[in-house]
């Protein structure tokens, strides 16, 4: 480790005392890949994650007939876990902070696999309900602890990339949900969707503890690599509590913005398969192909909208212009959505949902990389738990009147039209509270010390 200090000083020699340079002036080393290694962890633990919840959305349709549930029970069964998953995010989020994403990961994926496998004992609405509130809980862990490891893996140029790359988990997740579920309730039954699934989970805890250290105690991590994880101004660890971040303007410019985008993407995961089983009459053997092209779209939306606020920094636009330009792209993408109900051919459905879903995603990435801009890491996963805790209040709110306005209206139109609108509110929101995405890091310190 002495080499690693010894090359991380010469690193940081180049660097002004007012610790204004950046990483743009430092290039990144060739060869060294223990960060993108870890990378590929928090991708596939946010594959799970979003296989997990996303299962429900395709087998809806076939359940709904055999476990016996109406439209508003689906959006409360909905409800139950987004409400749950808030309450997950705020826990966790606080969680990880104090004990480290080597343990609060690893607690957080073996919670919410058993809760997964646990599906398969529920024969009724109430059953589904409580399985899907506990997974809610345990899945909460999830982002706190990826955005986390990111801030502390990744110098600030890069963290918008790789974001994305981990975010694109959940479009895989997502998409595997409706190629894995049909074939093994055909073949299997319902019950073994759940239960193989959280095995998954299970099994990539096996992975995690031997892979995973943080950077000063990886094993494999070479004094370049940590040197270019570590050329920016270090900032000194201190202990948060929640009532320390609320003063800060910035805190609520993120939690705004959350707020108002949750609840489209939720929609979109857990209503997309019954909106085109009774638009268009796909069934579970049918239904696969159009969730798979929509997830597909969103994927690339994920890393997308990482890549372009990533190109736009390399051209020296300031990281306020370049996330705050990019999520206003998305946001224009997200639009067109408003004519998937009303159109009568389902392919132009599928694209206009998967535009939406990429542009969320994208949107997603560049929100979560400015959390890790305007707070030091030792606040990230505190940050990230309170404001996507307060998303999903919204989001319970809102999948519980889903199923209740689709009942009343039979249509889903005033739905698109909710979920497309949020972004411009949340831009809005964004850009009135943290015009110039000024960093909180000296401010939190100071009201700490005070």
């Amino acid at each position: 480790m002495a080499a690693a200090e010894d090359s991380l000083s010469s690193v940081q020699t180049l660097l002004p005392e007012d610790g204004t340079t950046t990483t743009s002036e430092i290039a990144p080393p060739k060869g060294h890949y223990v960060r993108w290694t870890i990378c590929a962890l928090l991708f596939f633990a946010t594959t799970i994650n979003y296989m997990d919840r996303s299962l429900l959305n395709v087998m809806a349709p076939t359940l709904s007939k055999t476990v016996g549930w109406t439209r508003t029970q689906y959006g409360d069964i909905n409800a139950a876990f987004t409400l749950a998953y808030g309450l997950g995010l705020l826990l966790f989020g606080w969680f990880v902070d104090r004990v480290g994403v080597r343990i609060g990961y690893a607690v957080s994926l073996i919670f919410w696999s058993l809760a997964s496998a646990g599906h398969a004992l529920a024969n009724s609405p109430l059953g589904f309900g409580i399985a899907r509130f506990l997974l809610g809980i345990g899945e909460g862990g999830n982002f706190p602890s990826a955005v986390k490891t990111t801030a502390e893996w990744f110098p600030r140029r890069e963290r918008a990339l790789a974001t994305g790359i981990f975010n694109a988990g959940s479009n895989v997740g997502a998409m595997m949900a409706p190629i894995l579920a049909p074939i093994l309730m055909i073949h299997f039954g319902w019950h073994s969707v759940f239960i193989l699934t959280g095995l998954a989970g299970l099994l990539w805890v096996v992975f995690w503890f031997p892979l995973y250290h943080a950077p000063r105690q990886h094993p494999k991590l070479s004094a370049v690599e940590l040197a270019w994880i570590e050329s920016e101004p270090p900032i000194p660890r201190r202990r948060i509590n929640w009532m320390d971040l609320l003063p800060h303007r910035q805190t609520w410019a993120v939690v705004s913005c959350m707020f108002f985008i949750a609840p489209a993407w939720g929609f979109y995961l857990f209503w997309s398969g019954i909106f085109m089983a009774e638009r268009f009459g796909v069934d579970i053997k049918t239904i696969g192909l159009p969730l798979v092209v929509i997830y597909l779209l969103a994927d690339v939306g994920s890393v997308g909208g990482g890549w372009l606020s990533m190109v736009f920094l390399k051209r020296g636009w300031t990281p306020n212009a370049a996330r705050k330009v990019s999520m206003l792209l998305c946001a224009l993408c997200v639009v067109p959505v408003v004519f998937a109900p009303i159109t009568s051919h389902l392919w132009v459905a599928v694209f206009l949902i998967g535009l939406a879903a990429a542009a969320h995603q994208g949107f997603s990435a560049n929100l979560y990389s400015v959390m890790s801009d305007l707070f030091p890491t030792w606040a990230v996963g505190s940050v990230v738990g309170l404001s996507t805790m307060v998303g999903t209040l919204y989001g319970f709110t809102m999948q519980s009147a889903t199923g209740r306005l689709i009942d009343w209206t039979g249509s889903y139109l005033a739905i698109f039209i909710i979920a497309a609108s949020g972004y411009f509110v949340a831009m809005l929101s964004l850009q009135l509270l943290s015009p110039r995405l000024k960093p909180v890091d000296s401010e939190i310190g100071k009201r700490i010390e005070a």
